[in-house]
């Protein structure tokens, strides 16, 4: 796990070495065991590493194979190396080092781009062809691992946050009208190329990129979800076996694959708990897990301590509570911010990075439940969505889009006017073929699109800036392609989940598998009120952001005098996602 960076110069020169220090400086959180930086004519990549498979030397980045002409700089994680190893050692190849990094290299030098189809992980990765001067990235399947670009005429950069590429400079930071469009409408979630600031990009999941030394460009997709029922009809039971024996495998053999500890982080909910039930079931012991709580606010509990602990126990976890005075969630918000590669409107965010920090003082790596509702319908709006009659469009619409069209023409000013962009991508999403039903063609779309730019982008890069690597079993890919393949009426059975709380019956007490569906609980941050309502006054009256005159005025005053009037669907604030969007472009463009 690490901070990777580049650059590929189109005009003949050499990258400046004072450019990629500084990209590589400001990815020091992700990668804070090693650094490192390699030039070859028009190529330089720099490096932050995050010490986890291989922990010697020999798998210091950039990794560079001479005999090959190859060179690589990796963020991620690949489960099935040892297994590709020795496909590759029978092919001759030879390894200087033990760990992941090197395979890839190998497996490119064997496979060329198809190479990503034989790796099963997480991972964005970048190498450099010398010989035949060709550059190629890649991103996984689910998007877990970020990759974001700057294209210039004369230039092309790389690197796993944004904050990277502006460092480097010459960076076009306009706002991107499609991505406002997004970023303020579809739950702050801006799918790749996009991002809020025009002049960087992101690599979509499941694609690879190839460049030449003119600034010629390929991408290819070189995987696809398939939500169609299978040639074989299975049983109920046989759905759930099936499922259990996928989880259990990305759970026990894949996500625990590594040469230090690996730790969970226990929320209370089913979907953490499972994961600490199948590693105990596997025979794990003295398991590492850790748990976060804030106080209380207005009658809302701030923490789930009461089902984490009843599952610690169960499994004589090494458990930790973690809890958070409400006083410091506010103090460390533009902390937060300061680190969030996108505007992330998600109070666990806050949440996440408060609870990476405490968490990286004792594992380097620890396993998530994100996912899990996404992959096996557990959120309260899927059967409200398969409930309404019209057009797919418009059941997904009124459940999920955070305002309508006209309500963001409303919101900002009139140069960033334009097209319904959030529902012409929505519905290019769920006219896509190979989707049974309609609630195939959300599932899909939510777990392909939307959870990429929202909870994984989120987990990857709250834990990543304490150098914390967080693995998400229930996006195994082949877990993924499964459930997509499974009746959806099986999915919302039980309010949801159905197969998970089959399986967990007898793993887990039964209150944690019955209890209503729960989020993160951040009461300070979810009552528009108090101290969290003067900082949301401050940013949006500020002169910076009058100055800016992306919201319209009357828009800003209407929700700033009845904060907790105006919610989305999902129960967001309003307010929020303004002050929220105008305070990282003060943090970052500013």
């Amino acid at each position: 796990m690490c901070g990777i960076s580049g650059e590929l110069r189109f005009d003949g020169s050499a990258p400046a070495r004072a450019t990629l220090t500084r990209m590589t400086q400001r990815l020091a959180r992700r990668g804070p065991d090693d650094e490192g930086l390699y030039f070859d004519g028009p190529l330089a990549f720099g490096q932050r590493r995050l010490a986890v498979i291989d922990l010697s030397a020999r798998s210091h980045q950039p990794m560079v194979d001479k005999e090959l002409h190859l060179s690589i700089v990796f963020n991620g994680t690949i489960y099935n190396y040892e297994s590709l190893r020795t496909e590759l050692q029978a092919q001759g190849y030879t390894f200087f080092s033990g760990g992941d990094t090197e395979v890839i290299l190998k497996a490119y030098a064997a496979w060329g781009e198809r190479c990503v189809e034989r790796l099963h992980g997480m991972f964005a990765f970048a190498v450099w062809d010398s010989k035949k001067q060709m550059l190629f990235l890649a991103r996984d399947r689910l998007g877990i691992k970020p990759l974001y670009y700057a294209q210039h005429n004369n230039h092309f950069r790389f690197a796993s946050t944004p904050q990277a590429l502006l460092a480097a400079g010459e960076v076009d930071t306009r706002i991107d009208p499609v991505a406002l469009h997004h970023q303020l409408t579809l739950h702050a979630v801006v799918p790749a190329p996009h991002t809020i600031l025009q002049g960087i990009r992101k690599l979509a999941p499941a694609t690879t990129m190839t460049l030449d030394t003119r600034g010629g460009i390929t991408t290819r997709r070189y995987w696809q979800l398939n939500a169609q029922r299978p040639v074989q009809e299975k049983s109920e039971q046989e759905w759930i076996e099936a499922v259990h024996q996928s989880l259990r495998a990305a759970v026990e053999k894949r996500r625990m694959v590594a040469d230090v500890p690996v730790g969970v982080l226990l929320s209370g909910g089913l979907d953490s708990s499972l994961i600490v039930a199948l590693l105990a079931e596997s025979g794990q012991k003295n398991l590492l897990t850790f748990s976060i709580g804030f106080e209380d606010v207005g009658g809302e509990k701030g923490g789930e301590f009461e089902y984490s602990d009843q599952v610690a126990a169960r499994y004589a976890t090494q458990h930790q509570r973690i809890l958070i005075p409400n006083r410091d969630v506010l103090s460390r918000l533009p902390e937060c911010v300061r680190n969030m590669s996108e505007p992330m409107v998600a109070q666990d965010a806050v949440a996440f990075y408060l609870l990476a920090e405490r968490v990286s003082k004792h594992v380097k790596v620890v396993q998530s439940g994100q996912g899990a509702d996404e992959v096996f319908g557990g959120y309260f709006w899927y059967p409200l969505m398969q409930q309404e009659s019209g057009s797919d469009l418009e059941r997904f619409q009124k459940h999920y889009f955070d305002r309508s069209h006209d309500e963001f023409l409303e919101t900002v000013s009139a140069e960033y006017h334009g097209a319904d962009h959030t529902s012409q991508l929505i519905e290019t999403l769920l006219s896509a073929p190979s989707a049974d039903a309609f609630l195939d063609r959300v599932l899909r779309m939510d777990v392909t699109t939307l959870i990429v730019d929202d909870p994984v982008k989120r987990v990857d890069n709250m834990t990543m800036a304490w150098g914390l690597e967080a693995r998400v079993p229930f996006l195994d890919h082949e877990l993924v392609e499964l459930a997509a393949s499974m009746p959806p009426e099986l999915k919302l059975k039980s309010h949801g989940k159905h197969p998970l709380k089959t399986i967990a019956r007898g793993l887990l007490p039964d209150a944690v598998i019955d209890r209503p569906k729960g989020y993160f609980p951040m009461p300070a941050l979810k009552y528009v009120r108090g101290e969290f309502l003067g900082f949301m006054r401050e940013v949006l009256n500020s002169e910076a952001c009058r100055r800016r005159g992306l919201f319209r005025r009357g828009y800003v005053e209407k929700l700033l005098a009845a904060p907790e009037k105006y919610m989305t669907p999902l129960n967001g604030s309003k307010l929020w996602h303004l002050a929220l969007l105008e305070y990282w472009l003060q943090l970052h463009v500013d």
